[in-house]
């Protein structure tokens, strides 16, 4: 009974964050996006960072459940079950982070009655929505008890597989076809998003299976997680390789691109970019690349969550970083759009150079749908991993006597 309460408590401060979270969401469709720190300058801010992330977090279930079947990967099938659903939840979080971004919710109808074929937003909400619905029929055939239902998961996980690298390189493209925006207008940018997209997700996958694992929800063998974490290893190493190859194409020349990385290395998102590199990087693959730490659990989970950590302070760098000057020439700047310049006049209300600072709404919103994927998570797993077939007729590990209640 205590264990239950114990539940019944973390799912109580969750909803009540998430409760906080939709009031700020109210609040803000009350007065507009001007509540927040966005501006002309800055047209998109923290929401759209955490979206961005949020995908990419998605990736590492979904690849690692989809590889199972896929490569063959029988050790994979062990896990696909979790990694389904935090890649479900995940998805679910970052569309909503796309649809608080919007200023006009009421609005979102337009999509579909006047759609841009040529817009990579576009091409984005498509890939989006067929990455949901590939997740949810994923976790209706993995917990199906039906006769066949276990061969449709192999058929599925065909199509799940590209469909996750593409929804990374789709997200990519919103940034990496704007011409007028130096740090983002780069051939690489979709190969960067995918590994990117694939050590934070694999590494908040780690973190999920350890932290069932404790709860006794979910036994997960140390052998495997060694596994992931090599695994993890490997992607961070390709993920710093495509990093530094970005900056030396930027830096080498001298030209424009130096510019902006300049911003990057010694300006405002020099912090986030530092702490990517030294910590989301080089410490992770330092511990994970020897094979006596990566059979340490708490190593494992350090460097995991240097790796998330990491990853969304390259989101902060990598959108904020092109903002922070003005593609313009000849002419006074651009009228900020922000509560400040709202009451000025004359040349006041021009800006030379943009600055952004997420306000209070903007924090609690992100607080309550993170609270939300939470609470989403637990609930799932609760329902779920007691009685779901991971893969291809591989049963579930066992939840701990007394059910999952009482192993909390």
């Amino acid at each position: 009974m205590g264990a239950s309460m114990k539940f019944k408590a973390v799912a109580g401060v969750l909803g009540a964050l998430t409760a906080a979270g939709l009031a700020a969401w109210i609040y803000q469709l009350a007065g507009g996006l001007g509540v927040t720190g966005m501006s002309n300058g800055t047209s998109w801010g923290l929401y759209i960072t955490m979206f961005m992330f949020f995908v990419g977090l998605s990736a590492g279930g979904l690849i690692v459940a989809s590889s199972a079947s896929v490569f063959h990967v029988a050790q994979y099938k062990k896990v696909a079950l979790p990694a389904v659903i935090l890649s479900t939840v995940c998805i679910c979080c970052a569309g909503m982070f796309v649809l608080i971004d919007l200023g006009g919710i009421q609005r979102v109808w337009r999509i579909v009655t006047g759609p841009n074929p040529t817009s990579p937003l576009f091409w984005d909400i498509c890939v989006i929505t067929l990455y949901l619905v590939i997740n949810v029929v994923y976790l209706v055939f993995m917990t199906s008890k039906k006769p066949g239902a276990q061969g449709k998961v192999a058929v599925v996980s065909r199509f799940a597989l590209p469909v996750a690298i593409l929804v990374h390189s789709v997200t990519a493209w919103i940034f990496g076809l704007e011409m007028a925006k130096e740090g983002w207008y780069s051939a690489i940018m979709a190969p960067l998003f995918v590994v990117s997209a694939m050590d934070s997700g694999l590494a908040l996958l780690i973190l999920s299976l350890l932290g069932l694992d404790k709860a006794g929800w979910f036994k997960t063998d140390r052998k495997l997680l060694s596994n992931l974490a090599g695994l993890l290893a490997t992607c961070v190493a390709i993920d710093g390789f495509m990093v530094g190859c970005e900056v030396l194409t930027m830096a080498y020349p001298g030209a424009a691109g130096a510019e902006t990385l300049a911003i990057m290395a010694t300006g405002a998102t020099a912090p986030f970019f530092w702490f990517e590199i030294l910590a989301g990087v080089l410490v992770p693959f330092c511990i994970l690349v020897f094979a006596r730490n990566r059979a340490r659990m708490d190593l494992v989970a350090l460097a995991s969550a240097l790796v998330v950590a990491g990853v969304l302070c390259k989101r902060v760098w990598l959108l904020l970083t092109s903002f922070a000057e003005f593609n313009v020439a000849g002419a006074p700047g651009v009228i900020s759009g922000s509560t400040t310049a709202r009451g000025a006049s004359g040349m006041d209300v021009w800006a030379v150079a943009s600055s952004y600072m997420p306000t209070w709404v903007e924090f609690v919103v992100v607080i309550g749908v993170v609270s939300l994927g939470a609470l989403a998570f637990m609930v799932l797993c609760r329902k779920l991993l007691g009685k779901g077939v991971v893969a291809e007729g591989e049963p579930a590990a066992a939840p701990t006597p007394g059910g999952v209640d009482a192993a909390v």
